[in-house]
């Protein structure tokens, strides 16, 4: 008896030791105003997650739950409508050198709306009301962080969640270093090996998307702050400054290694659990395709119907020529010109799909949703990316060696022909599995590890020891142009001297050896 209450009583001073309380239920806010369905799609399993380890969550959001688990409640905000399904290949007829910073102000606009909405409405108005006290928050950091205002006023510590990787005004919140020469800003569509013109770009998009977050959507956010609680509100950036954490949508396998401070956790692919049985005609289908399948989806907000015929054909063509078959996320009933190995269909199970044995090819859009997908399952692609991450990510692919990517612009019979042989050969479905393999072999799964760590934050209060001091350094002094001032002038000064010295020299040497001069008449 006596040596099992010793066991009792060390483990019960190991869990006091390590400053968690397993009976404790924490409640959890979380606040994501984006009506972007794919953005809440990253968002809801850390959700679920918490609420299936015994944490009261409630989920401001424009996507309530149809069937919420225990513990697990949802306000729904109105008055936005959804992005998703909402757009034509017609907005990508027209794609100029600068459109990069096109979708910098179209995020910046999404972003207006979004916190405006969110802020004026009935589900924030009750969730202050309320005056539950949080014991952590949960907000998203994408386009504006009004957010980060409720937060202030509820008092608690938070984590922000980005659906993509780290957006170049992302890094300083967290003292997380950003360097353009290997690290690619979104939208830019590098892989960490760029050419001497890229890093250029690469370098002038970084830091004039930070110069432009600060001055756009940080004056705005105050803007709408002070008119919501009044001039007292702190500065948007101090409040941008009291981060404990980051959950990022990436892992190093799949977007390139990066310095990362114990304040940001890769936790890609969090989404993909819960695999469900493929109905009998899909499975068939796979099941029987002898020479493999070619899947097609560019995923929920773009419609494939909508593509140029000119585009379409060329696909159908190179398509229809191939012994693979083809099964297409089409939003019609119809396909003009299908060819008898091409299949459409108006909704498919993704991840099912990918990880059949029978997938060779994945044709994307480069979303990172489906690119974490086609990681996780280590199926080649032919990606054509959009906008916004999906160049990242299409480069991230084409760097690893298990992807092809086919711009939008070149779409044609021959090109669509000479990318897919290009996936379909061995050495790409090689590298895709040894992707596949680091992306799948973690020490926790992503879900466990973002409720381990939403449950450290709120155990050390907010984890005041991963805070970088560099969040609280000036600009000039983070990056040393102080020092940098201060050597250059006593460079400049100490050469100076030996300049005048030497020229002293000089001048007395010349002077003492010259002839002297007879005077004459």
């Amino acid at each position: 008896m006596k040596p099992l209450l010793h066991q009792c009583c060390a483990v019960i001073l190991v869990l006091l030791t390590l400053g968690c309380d397993p009976t404790r239920s924490y409640k959890i806010l979380g606040l994501f105003p984006h009506p972007g369905a794919s953005h809440f799609q990253f968002f809801e399993p850390v959700l679920k997650g918490l609420a299936a380890a015994g944490h009261e969550v409630t989920v401001v959001s424009h996507f309530p739950n149809a069937n919420p688990p225990p513990n697990y409640t949802d306000i729904p905000l109105e008055g936005m409508k959804s992005l998703s399904n909402s757009v034509s290949f017609e907005l990508f007829e027209y794609r100029p050198a600068f459109s990069h910073f096109m979708e910098f102000f179209m995020l910046y606009d999404w972003g207006k709306q979004a916190c405006d909405n969110a802020l004026n409405s009935a589900a924030i108005k009750q969730v202050l009301e309320s005056k539950v006290q949080y014991d952590l928050v949960l907000v998203e950091q994408f386009n504006n962080d009004c957010m980060l205002g409720v937060v202030h006023m509820l008092n608690a510590p938070f984590i922000g969640l980005s659906s993509c990787p780290l957006m170049p005004w992302h890094y300083d919140r967290v003292g997380n270093p950003i360097n353009p020469s290997y690290i690619p800003s979104l939208f830019m569509g590098y892989s960490e090996k760029m050419t001497f013109s890229q890093r250029t770009a690469n370098f002038i998009t970084a830091y004039a998307f930070k110069f432009m977050y600060s001055w756009f959507n940080d004056n705005a956010a105050n803007a709408m702050l002070r008119q919501r609680f009044g001039d007292s509100m702190p500065d948007i950036k101090d409040l941008q400054k009291r981060t404990s954490m980051m959950f990022v949508n990436q892992h190093y396998s799949l977007s390139g290694p990066k310095p990362l401070t114990p304040a940001v956790a890769e936790i890609g692919g969090v989404h993909i659990q819960d695999f469900k049985e493929l109905d009998p005609e899909l499975k068939q289908l796979l099941d029987t395709a002898d020479h493999g399948v070619i899947y097609i989806s560019w995923g929920s907000m773009i419609r494939a119907e909508t593509l140029p015929d000119d585009k379409r054909n060329a696909l159908l063509s190179a398509l229809g020529s191939l012994k693979q078959r083809v099964i297409w996320k089409w939003e019609n009933e119809t396909l003009p010109n299908q060819p008898s190995n091409v299949y459409i269909r108006k909704w498919l199970p993704q991840k099912e799909i990918l990880c059949h044995p029978k997938v060779r090819v994945f044709m994307s859009h480069g979303g990172l949703l489906g690119s974490s997908e086609t990681a996780y399952c280590g199926v080649p692609v032919v990606a054509t990316p959009m906008y916004g991450d999906q160049y990242n990510n299409a480069a991230a692919l084409a760097h690893r060696g298990m992807g092809v990517v086919l711009p939008y612009e070149q779409i044609t019979r021959d090109t669509v022909f000479e990318s897919l042989k290009k996936a379909l050969e061995p050495a790409t479905m090689e590298n895709a599995k040894q992707v596949s393999f680091s992306y799948r072999n973690r020490p926790m799964s992503p879900v466990q590890t973002a409720v381990w760590w939403c449950e450290h934050v709120v155990a050390t209060g907010g984890l005041p020891l991963a805070k970088s001091y560099s969040t609280e350094l000036p600009w000039y002094v983070y990056h040393m142009l102080d020092v940098n001032f201060a050597l250059h002038a006593f460079n400049f000064v100490y050469h100076l001297c030996w300049f005048w010295l030497i020229k002293r020299i000089c001048c007395r040497g010349v002077s003492a050896f010259s002839e002297p001069k007879v005077k004459t008449n």
